[in-house]
């Protein structure tokens, strides 16, 4: 399993296009990009790693208020046993006309034998 494919799972249900990497069709008043920030492993005591630790950035981009949409994201996520390590307000793109808002989750996968 892999951390885009369980974010794509856990967040299909709210009926806005995402993406990993970036957005490549034309935007719609709401999207979300995801983007893969780091894999790492956890070590233990004899140094063999047991957890495969990784992580990702979930960017909300909405024309309008992206408060319900964020909200909406942080439940799917903390249900969907995501740990979400930060979340920031990035600003108002004036170029694009879209707000920008930043949620970074982590996954803990068991390795595989």
């Amino acid at each position: 399993m892999s951390i885009l494919e369980d974010l794509h799972v856990a967040l299909e249900t709210l009926d806005v296009p995402i993406e990993t990497g970036v957005f490549s069709d034309v935007a719609p008043g709401k999207y979300i990009v995801v983007v893969p920030m780091s894999d790492t492993f956890d070590l233990h005591s004899d140094n063999l790693p047991g957890i495969d630790v990784q992580e990702a950035r979930i960017s909300i981009y909405s024309k309008g208020s992206y408060t319900a949409l964020k909200n909406q994201i942080v439940q799917l996520l903390l249900t969907s046993n995501f740990t979400i390590t930060a979340r920031s307000y990035i600003g108002f793109e004036d170029d694009t006309g879209y707000y920008h808002y930043n949620v970074d989750v982590a996954k803990h996968y068991e390795m595989e034998e």
